[in-house]
């Protein structure tokens, strides 16, 4: 048989064209829509990012008048919605209940509008704007709570935190709260984008496409790295300990959770300003025992490898993690954050899929046993 290259995991195939997001690896950029991902964190809101990643451009002031009433006219969820969420076992991770939640949002809207190539998923905005909302109304159920209702006059950042706690938070946790939203809210054709782009090129509906693509992310691969940062953290215990923990993490040859990216050869820019977040926290709450450990984590694999030749950097979750402790939110919420931001950019993807739609379709070579033929049951031994 002859032999026949393929690009495993698809790897370096492009797939599509996109205007959605740029990412310059070497340089260590990303972009949403041609603006950088540093002046969208530290200038514009998330609801602004939203409306960017969905219609092309940052909202002009009327339009972000608009926009931003009917994002914040959206957060809330339906009673039956709740009661959905009040009888989901407790045991459940919150990304199962994430993904039956848009299957049921979506029984809840007019599929003559919703359905198909021409629905526009734009007009109710309802995955985009309550996903943060169950998320925080299963944590206070699951721990015994009642429902905390959005408010209006919140940002989606501060509000999401408001939900989650039942109390305001303060202006520089709610900033820091929406601006990791933004961060969050797309990187190009990572494993649960494609999915979603993939259900949508077969016509389905945006609700689908969403659904499966928090199946992607529900994934140890893709989703919860943060999370593993966090068990590391917690390993090492104190800044003293963190270099010889390091060192032999490294003698053992265990990986170093964090540390590198597959896209960016330089430091992930996302990574630059959630650390800046969390120097900023962690001197405001006075509790910087994560960012140390986590600096000295850096410094000691940063060399290491130097040595051998390579330069490793920290990505968006070896910092984001202890940014989210230090908000005071549970590990167990991390990947279901990280869904609630991606949804935006997952909804302009399956938007722009459908601008030019060609269902995919990938072969694979196949490698099974050839010549076989059928014998009557009673023979088979």
């Amino acid at each position: 048989m002859t032999k026949v290259e393929y690009s495993k995991g698809l790897e370096g195939v492009v797939a599509a064209e996109s205007a959605i997001c740029r990412i310059d690896g070497q340089a260590g950029e990303l972009y949403y829509r041609g603006y950088p991902i540093s002046e969208l964190a530290r200038k514009a809101s998330f609801e602004e990012v939203i409306y960017l990643l969905l219609y092309g451009d940052l909202p002009t002031k009327s339009e972000y008048e608009g926009f931003h009433l009917r994002v914040r006219t959206q957060r809330d969820i339906k009673p039956e919605i709740l009661e959905m969420v009040k009888g989901f076992p407790r045991d459940t991770h919150p990304m199962e209940l994430l993904q039956s939640s848009i299957a049921y949002l979506s029984s809840y809207i007019d599929h003559k509008i919703h359905h198909g190539p021409n629905c526009h998923c734009t007009s109710t905005l309802h995955q985009v704007t309550q996903l943060a909302t169950v998320v925080a109304a299963f944590h206070r159920i699951k721990n015994g709570k009642d429902y905390v209702p959005p408010r209006k006059d919140l940002s989606f950042g501060a509000n999401f935190l408001y939900m989650l706690k039942g109390e305001e938070p303060t202006k520089l946790d709610g900033d820091i709260m929406d601006a990791a939203f933004i961060l969050h809210a797309e990187h190009h054709f990572n494993a649960s984008t494609f999915t979603a782009r993939v259900v949508a090129s077969t016509k389905s509906t945006c609700y689908s496409s969403i659904s499966a693509a928090i199946g992607a992310l529900y994934g140890s691969l893709h989703g919860g790295a943060n999370e593993r940062v966090m068990n590391m953290v917690h390993e090492v215990g104190t800044p003293d300990n963190a270099k010889a923990w390091v060192e032999n993490a490294l003698k053992e040859k265990q990986k170093i959770m964090g540390m590198g990216h597959r896209v960016y050869r330089a430091k992930d820019p996302r990574a630059v300003i959630m650390e800046e977040f969390l120097e900023t926290l962690s001197k405001e709450k006075g509790d910087d025992s994560s960012y140390q450990i986590l600096k000295t984590i850096e410094e000691v694999v940063g060399a290491h490898m130097k040595e051998k030749g390579k330069d490793v950097y920290p990505n968006v979750d070896f910092f984001s993690g202890a940014v989210y402790d230090l908000l005071g939110i549970p590990k167990s919420l991390f990947t279901p954050i990280f869904a609630s931001s991606r949804v935006a950019g997952w909804l302009a993807h399956v938007l722009e899929q459908r601008e030019d739609n060609r269902i995919y379709r990938p072969t694979a070579i196949y490698t099974g046993p050839e010549g076989k033929h059928v014998t009557a049951l009673e023979e088979r031994s």
